[in-house]
């Protein structure tokens, strides 16, 4: 593994410059591999865990991977993906993978633990197959020649297989307060939307949400303005949107996020 990184702080410029590597490889892979003649030591593509939990911008680094090399990032959500029929999981893959190669997409894998957790006691059949699916994407990760991304928000669920193929790991930490200001100032630019009594930058340094939150927070606290008819959002609208995402129950896991 090449890299392990912190990627908070700073906002998205900030973020970009901590994803040199990922860039780089995408840039000069095959220059890499064929210019300097390193395909023995290097294997045909990279592939990258973001670690950090939910809306602390792993998500928005693969989009900026994207846009920065020009080209397009495929998300498969593996949650979705994995199929309680035997099988499928493997067939929808190994056409997410085939399309990949052929268009040279980025490939983003969300909710990387669904499918690459660690691996069962085999109990039953459908053990057996779930570890066998497990063997398969990881075989064909291993034979992919693009860039792939896997997020998670449990790293330490991870298979420990998937582990010691991976490149690099960046951490995504949650917000620090000047960069949860930028992202209540982002959200809030139009002042019109909101009383006197609101002070974004005291609600940046008292309540330390992550990006993800404070968009659920602003989102609460809107449509509670709305239903009383108002067109601004007040200091009690925003503190009602924080309690209520701050008292959001964690989904089990295989369940979706309410």
């Amino acid at each position: 593994m090449t890299k392990k990184a912190a990627a908070g702080g700073g906002g998205p410029e900030a973020l970009a410059r901590r994803l040199t590597t990922e860039l780089d490889w995408d840039r000069h892979r095959d220059a890499l591999v064929d210019t300097w003649g390193l395909r023995r030591a290097a294997r045909p593509g990279y592939t990258s865990l973001f670690a950090g939990d939910s809306g602390t911008g792993k998500t928005l680094a693969a989009a900026l991977i994207g846009a920065e090399v020009g080209v397009p990032v495929y998300r498969i959500d593996l949650a979705a993906v994995a199929s309680r029929y035997i099988g499928e999981t493997e067939k929808n893959l190994a056409e997410v993978f085939r399309r990949a190669e052929e268009k040279e997409w980025i490939l983003f894998f969300d909710e990387a633990d669904a499918l690459f957790g660690k691996r069962t006691e085999v109990k039953d059949a459908h053990d057996r197959y779930a570890n066998i699916e497990v063997s398969y994407l990881l075989q064909r990760m291993e034979a992919f020649t693009g860039l792939a991304i896997l997020a998670t928000n449990r790293p330490d669920h991870l298979d420990e297989a998937v582990v010691r193929r991976l490149q690099s790991v960046i951490v995504f930490p949650p917000p620090d307060a000047d960069l949860r200001f930028r992202i209540w100032k982002g959200l809030l630019r139009d002042r019109r939307r909101l009383t006197d009594d609101v002070d974004l930058s005291e609600l940046a340094r008292a309540h330390e949400l992550t990006g993800g939150g404070i968009v659920n927070a602003v989102r609460t606290a809107a449509l509670r303005a709305l239903a009383r008819g108002d067109e601004a959002m007040s200091g009690e609208d925003l503190a009602e949107g924080i309690r209520r995402e701050r008292g959001r129950p964690m989904p089990r896991k295989g369940e979706a996020p309410r």
